[in-house]
């Protein structure tokens, strides 16, 4: 009887071990912030913040779920620099050098470096901010090129050294292809190449801006925002606002094409910018960010379309920002930036939605 019974243990300890180890620990340092879960937000069965105060945005998750890399203005720095936040202790380290400004972190290599773009050797200092006389614009410094470094900021290595920019930089699962965007010929396009800089391939080439580029999980597709500018005075318009290294980016919809940069095609058709596009876990369809509900002001939500298009489904509903969206490697967790529960105005936090199908 006692070996029977310590065999039923045995088994129901068994047998609870998979949901136990499946679930993503928590990191320490985040607080529960169900309150927060906005009526109509019914994908999220419960929520996490994970930063707490300043601007942090695009938080992208290892390939073993266990850490993100983001960027955030914190701490004194004036201006953007790159984290990675390990979810098992909670510590926070500085990857990047802590001068010029920094965008787009992604790891790659098994976890092993980081990728991002930085300004860092253009100037120890922030770029100037864009110039708000020619209404809402985005700086595209031409101080950005790519860069990679181990995940504790040591052994950084140049990637891109050519005049202009170069940022917006993922990789693909597998670790073989990087895409970025890069104004090298005139515009602002798609391009990949392999980690060491070679292959370079140019992906796209029609006027305006081709950016925020992510993989499919395969790797046979590739997503993006782009204004797919088709009248001549809208592509003199961008081009000049270009020369001063401005874009104008309250138009845009998303794309995606093969990973060879064929058979693009449009999938949103919104009014207003969408953009900051990522896969679902089946590449069936896409989770944006878009003002498509109010095209002239700042609240952004979050929608789910469908990759062969259809009318999108919200899955936010915070009345301010919520953005760059991405699943974690499992499908079972969302990260995303919002402005939802700010301290002071402007604040943007990073937070950890569990994904209800």
């Amino acid at each position: 009887m006692r070996s029977a019974l310590a065999t039923l243990v045995i088994l129901l300890i068994l047998a609870a071990a998979p949901a136990c180890t499946a679930r993503l620990p928590v990191p320490p340092t985040a607080a529960a912030s169900d309150s927060l879960i906005r009526p109509g937000e019914e994908h999220f069965a419960h929520l996490w913040q994970l930063t707490f105060g300043g601007e942090n945005a695009e938080g992208y998750w290892s390939a073993d779920g266990r850490k993100l890399v983001f960027q955030s203005t914190r701490d004194g720095w004036p201006c953007d620099q790159m984290f990675v936040l390990d979810f098992g202790s909670g510590r926070l380290t500085r990857v990047s050098t802590g001068t010029g400004r920094c965008t787009c972190g992604y790891f790659y290599d098994r976890d092993r470096r980081v990728l991002f773009a930085s300004t860092h050797l253009a100037s120890d200092s922030c770029p100037p901010p864009p110039d708000y006389s020619q209404g809402y614009v985005w700086a595209v410094s031409p101080g950005y090129d790519l860069f990679t470094a181990r995940p504790d900021g040591s052994d950084l290595q140049r990637l891109t050294d050519v005049p202009g920019y170069d940022a917006e930089a993922t990789v693909s699962t597998d670790g073989r292809w990087i895409v970025f965007t890069s104004v090298r010929d005139g515009d602002l396009e798609l391009y990949k190449m392999h980690p060491d800089g070679s292959a370079l391939t140019r992906l796209t080439d029609h006027p305006g801006y081709d950016g925020g580029a992510f993989f499919s999980r395969d790797g046979q597709w590739i997503c993006y925002r782009t204004d797919a500018l088709a009248d001549s005075a809208a592509v003199a318009e961008y081009r000049g606002l270009l020369a001063w290294n401005l874009v104008r980016p309250s138009e845009m919809n998303l794309w995606v094409m093969r990973a060879d940069g064929s058979d693009a095609r449009q999938v949103t058709h919104d009014p207003g910018a969408s953009f900051a596009p990522y896969f679902t876990p089946d590449g069936r369809a896409l989770i944006y960010s878009s003002n498509r509900e109010d095209p002239r002001g700042r609240n952004f939500d979050l929608y789910l379309v469908d990759v062969a298009g259809g009318p999108p489904r919200p899955v936010t509903r915070d009345p301010s920002f919520d953005g760059f969206p991405m699943f974690s490697p499992d499908g079972r967790w969302l990260v995303f930036a919002s402005n939802r529960g700010a301290k002071v105005r402007g604040e943007t936090n990073l937070f950890m939605a569990e994904w209800k199908p």
